[in-house]
Parts: C-alpha cells; sequence; structure tokens
C-alpha cells in the first residue's frame, strides 16, 4: 500500500482522504489542511518525511513556471526545507501536462455549447498549460492575474503582455508573505462578489477554485467553470449560482476533485521511483491510465 498526502495551508473543513488504485497499485491519497498555519504545515512536512511516498505541496505553488523561467515563492519553499527523503509536488507537473490538453477534450464533447469563445482567467500565468489550451482552441481570453493574485483591478489582454508584466513582477513576488498572494485557512471560504463584468462578461471561467469562488457574483447563469479541487459543497454552490456546467481538470474521487498537487503526488506514489517525474513520464501516464477532464451539468 502507497500513501501520498497533501499538506496544505487551506481549510482544514476541506480535508478528504480516500484509497485509489493508479498503476495497478493501491494508494492511499489525504489532503490535511493547516488552516493557513504555516509553521504547523512546516512541522507536519518534516514529521511525516520518510514515512509516506509522496507529498502534494497544497494550498500554494512552490514557485511559477514560466516558459522561460521558474520563479521560486520564497516562503513556500520554506515549507519543505526539512524534507529530504520524500519526494515532493506542488502540481506544476500536471498543469503543464494535464491541463494542457482540458480544451481540446471539452471542444470534442461540448463545443458546440460554448459560445461565444471566451474566457476569463482568474490567473493565467501560475497555470501556463491550461492557458494555451484555451489560446490553441481558439478562445479569446481576458487575463486576472493582476486582479487575484495582487489585488491591483487592471484585466489584460493578449498573453504576450502577461508575460511581460510576469517578467517584471515574478521576481517581486517570489518574496512576498504567502498570505498576501493566495487565500489560506478561513479565507478560502469567504466569498466576497468582485469584478462581475469579467465573470458575466465571458462564457467560461477558468483557473484556480479558491480564486474563482472568492469574488464570484451571485449570478453565473449559464456559464461553465474549468477548475479542480471542488468539494460536493461547491458543486451546490455553483448550482445555486445558476452555472451550466463544471469542467474539472482532474478526476473526481469519492465526490470530490483534488488539486493537482495531489493528483501528481498520487502518481509519483504509485510510480514507486522514490523521486519526481518527468514531464514525458507524466504524459505517458496520462495516457496509460485515460486520465480526461470531467465534466458535470449542473
Amino acid at each position: 500500500m502507497k500513501r501520498a498526502v497533501s499538506v496544505s495551508l487551506g481549510s482544514s473543513t476541506r480535508n478528504k482522504k480516500v484509497e485509489v488504485e493508479l498503476l495497478g497499485e493501491r494508494v492511499v491519497i489525504e489532503r490535511i489542511g493547516t488552516d493557513g498555519d504555516e509553521a504547523a504545515a512546516r512541522k507536519m512536512f518534516r514529521e511525516l518525511d520518510g514515512k509516506v511516498d509522496a507529498f502534494g505541496v497544497g494550498g500554494i505553488d512552490l514557485g511559477v513556471g514560466t516558459p522561460w523561467k521558474k520563479y521560486p515563492l520564497h516562503a513556500a519553499v520554506k515549507l519543505v526545507q526539512d524534507v529530504r527523503i520524500t519526494p515532493y509536488v506542488d502540481g506544476g507537473g500536471l498543469k503543464d501536462t494535464l491541463e494542457a490538453r482540458v480544451m481540446q477534450y471539452v471542444e470534442e464533447q461540448i463545443g458546440d455549447q460554448i459560445q461565444p469563445k471566451t474566457v476569463f482567467l482568474v490567473a493565467g500565468i501560475t497555470r501556463y498549460g491550461m492557458t494555451m489550451s484555451f489560446i490553441n482552441a481558439g478562445y479569446e481570453c481576458v487575463f486576472g492575474d493582476l486582479m487575484f493574485g495582487l489585488d491591483i483591478p487592471i484585466a489584460m489582454r493578449g498573453i504576450k503582455l502577461v508575460e511581460n508584466v510576469a517578467r517584471v513582477l515574478l521576481p517581486i513576488v517570489g518574496r512576498m508573505p504567502l498570505s498576501m498572494l493566495y487565500p489560506t485557512g478561513e479565507k478560502q471560504l469567504e466569498v466576497t462578489p468582485k469584478y462581475e463584468k469579467y465573470y458575466q462578461g465571458n462564457t467560461v471561467t477558468a483557473g484556480d477554485w479558491l480564486y474563482i469562488k472568492q469574488h464570484m457574483p451571485e449570478d453565473m447563469t449559464g456559464k461553465i467553470i474549468v477548475t479542480n479541487t471542488t468539494t460536493p459543497e461547491d458543486v451546490e454552490f455553483l448550482k445555486a449560482r445558476g452555472a451550466k456546467y463544471l469542467v474539472t481538470t482532474t478526476p473526481v474521487m469519492d465526490g470530490r476533485s483534488f488539486g493537482t498537487n495531489m493528483l501528481e503526488a498520487a502518481l509519483v506514489a504509485a510510480a514507486g521511483k522514490g523521486r519526481t517525474l518527468t514531464e514525458d513520464e507524466l504524459n505517458q501516464i496520462i495516457d496509460e491510465l485515460g486520465i480526461k477532464p470531467q465534466i458535470r451539468e449542473l
């Protein structure tokens, strides 16, 4: 029996533990939230090191991967600085592989129902694979990176602009406290409607679920959400707001879709190599297991 644990800065109310079969191995996967307590997360990583087969780093990325450079988030890296044995991932590998395929699959299944082909990407640079999937599928993109990442109320259009802004800001962002970059702990449960014209002015809203939920307006009638880490309560939340489809880039297991960090950790544990997996290995496993986005009509 393999074990993969995602230690998350997120709310403990979203904890989940399931047992699945992957690559012929039984794998227990468990998400443990620390309610924004960075010291508690670091302690948990340290105490479980060598006792589990893979770690997921949840609630924050260890860095932002771009086509030209990986920018570390230094405060996040400190969470795992005591880990010596167990391999750890933040989901970046699956963001570059699994999520890079998402809209090509969605277009095959329900593309005729997505008109006009416009998307509000709440943070495009941190999910570059998903961003390119939308661009390659012919979508007009509005990017909310400044709005959701730094609370600067400026939307961006065009990937080149996003890349240029990223080159300037990411070295600075990498030095900022985690609490300034992402909702952690109980803040993950708060919903304060904002940026309504971008949610309602585009057919699709996509990206990190907690960013999407954080400012979602009351009325999302007919809209399509592309994300992951959704619980049954999140599905009801979307139904109440009138969303038409929920697309999760990771599989639904026992009622919820786990984050890319959790799924990637599960694949690392199942592969049994004692290290993280390369992009080629992840693509091979995705094909072997037939992992596809899940489309749910609400």
